[in-house]
């Protein structure tokens, strides 16, 4: 007889905390047909887990709090929900301007923002409590978000210089032990675009200030951008934006494979780590084999990033072997502006060039068209001349620009003709071309507007501001939805529920026959994720409009009377 197990009475289990923003995920999934049996083969928990989850879901699904929050509280007021929302898009506005953030910052703007939202809603007397935004609120805040590697601990600015000489000895010496040359490193940095924004003195922008709700000036979107050390090779952009199929793009039949970025969406317009990846395998992996191969280089190169939350940490360890040609080193954090290239004036530049190719345009239509400027600029400026228009700006970002930008970090692979150019003249007569551009549009305009213009995103957002920008992307979203719905309306209901039962039955065959059941899991929810959910959705609005349409027939006497063919 075997001998009986003993369990340690020391050893505790550790009960996991499930968000409720994963809550949702679930839910949503198990609503689209994805089977109890997968999602707790998918999240790793028990069915019984699952199960229970799902027996709350009308709670769930209503619920709205912070990211991270795993149990609904009557303690946490619905103006904190908001202030930790709004913090989430303040602190990623702070990430995609290259900005330190201490715990201290971050605890003095939660503190504003709650203030704010107060002063906006005074009537909310159950937030009327004084909000500290204390050691154990941070802490909180910081897991339950998932901050700890963006949240950067201030130094004193003389050892964030004497730790920035030092990774530069140390960065120049392993350069020397591996063996890498300036064509084949590169540095790869996020930059937020308010891409459809003009200076704030001009009649334009005045005219939108003035009006409320809607302000297409607050849109924005997130830009990746990279080139290596010897400049002659500019990687192919990722550009996000919080809608995947805008309406100009449906106009105009665009093929988004065809674009000279590599075209994602997501609700925020945030370089997430997934997309960081595809951009990494689809773009940059091909792009530099065949760069290496055609100036008979080593297959082998260097990426440098910094160490934000999209750029995962074990990135090396989660490659696949195709791809480990590529290798990765992080810099650190707290001298990232000191040391990164693409923060040596690369971006700034760049969102000059952009503002230039925007300006240039607003100029030909005026001169060669009987458009005005407005008319151009409410009804015939879309996010596609915007993709023209960065495409022209990274095209026109230099040689000189690109190397130069390496000269604090690795001032070896400058060369010498860059090291005497004048840069600032060179960025000076940018500004220039666009202020001369500006005036003969009859726009009020000089040098020191441009600059702010550029600045722009740095500058310290309200909370009004923040609430704009979460405004602009639900609308986008809304508008997305509501055209698939345009799109689903080809097929009927009766075929997309015909057509899903059959994908049912191919699930549970290959779930029965497939050898490998982890393969078959990981495509099977891929298909539904990205493919089944689209019919899935236009399904489930077409049951609430039926269910809304019945409601009001029943309170609606005209059409009680209709429907029994009186008068």
């Amino acid at each position: 007889m075997a001998p009986k197990k003993v369990q340690s009475k020391n050893i505790k289990k550790v009960s996991r905390k499930i968000t409720i923003e994963l809550k949702k995920e679930i839910v949503e999934k198990h609503e689209r047909g994805i089977r109890v049996t997968d999602l707790a083969f998918e999240y790793k928990m028990a069915k019984s887990t699952i199960s229970t989850i799902l027996k709350s879901k009308d709670a769930i699904k209503g619920a709205d709090v912070a990211k991270g929050v795993t149990l609904f509280s009557k303690q946490r007021t619905q103006v904190l929900e908001e202030v930790e929302k709004l913090l989430l898009v303040w602190l990623n506005e702070k990430q995609l301007a290259g900005d330190s953030v201490t715990e201290a910052m971050i605890c003095e703007k939660a503190r504003k923002l709650h203030s704010d939202l107060l002063q906006k809603d005074p009537s909310t007397s159950a937030a009327r409590v004084e909000f500290k935004a204390s050691r154990g609120w941070f802490d909180n805040f910081r897991k339950r978000s998932g901050l700890h590697s963006a949240v950067r601990h201030g130094e004193a600015s003389s050892s964030d210089k004497a730790a920035a000489e030092a990774f530069k000895k140390e960065f120049a010496e392993f350069l020397k032990a591996e063996g890498f040359v300036a064509q084949q490193v590169f540095n790869c940095d996020e930059t937020g675009l308010f891409w459809k924004k003009m200076p704030n003195r001009t009649y334009i922008t005045q005219e939108e200030m003035a009006l409320p709700g809607h302000k297409p000036m607050k849109d924005r979107l997130t830009l990746l951008l990279c080139a290596n050390a010897s400049a002659d090779l500019k990687i192919k952009p990722l550009l996000v934006y919080h809608s995947q199929t805008p309406r100009a793009f449906k106009e105009q039949n665009v093929n988004k494979a065809r674009l000279p970025v590599m075209w994602r969406a997501n609700a925020r317009a945030w370089v997430t780590r997934q997309l960081f990846m595809e951009w990494l395998y689809e773009v940059f992996a091909p792009t530099v084999k065949k760069y290496l191969s055609d100036n008979q280089l080593p297959e082998r190169c260097l990426l440098l990033m910094d160490n934000v939350p999209a750029h995962p940490p074990a990135l090396v360890d989660d490659m696949d072997t195709e791809y480990d040609f590529i290798k990765v080193k992080f810099l650190p954090s707290h001298m990232t502006p000191l040391l990164k290239p693409m923060d040596q004036q690369v971006t700034c530049n760049f969102k000059k060039l952009y503002t230039k190719a925007l300006f240039s345009r607003c100029f030909n239509v005026t001169e060669e068209t009987s458009l005005t400027l407005e008319e151009f600029w409410k009804e015939h400026f879309n996010v596609l001349h915007c993709i023209n228009f960065i495409d022209k700006a990274w095209e026109d970002v230099t040689y000189w620009t690109l190397n130069s930008a390496w000269r604090k970090l690795w001032p070896e692979c400058v060369t010498e003709c860059v090291t005497e150019f004048n840069f600032e003249g060179s960025d000076a007569q940018i500004v220039e071309e666009i202020v001369s551009l500006g005036k003969s549009m009859g726009l009020d305009v000089n040098g020191a507007d441009i600059e702010e213009l550029i600045k722009d995103h740095k500058e310290e957002l309200t909370a009004e501001e923040l609430a704009e920008l979460q405004s602009e992307q639900q609308k986008a979203l809304a508008e997305e939805h509501s055209t698939e719905e345009e799109e689903g309306r080809e097929v009927s209901s009766d075929v997309i529920q015909s057509i899903m039962k059959k994908w049912n039955e191919c699930q549970d065959f290959f779930e029965k026959h497939h050898p490998n059941i982890t393969v078959t899991n990981t495509v099977l929810n891929l298909m539904n994720d990205n493919v089944v959910s689209h019919f899935w959705r236009v399904m489930q609005r077409r049951k609430k409009q039926v269910a809304s349409d019945r409601f009001f027939a029943k309170i609606d006497p005209a059409a009680k009377r209709q429907k029994r063919g009186n008068p």
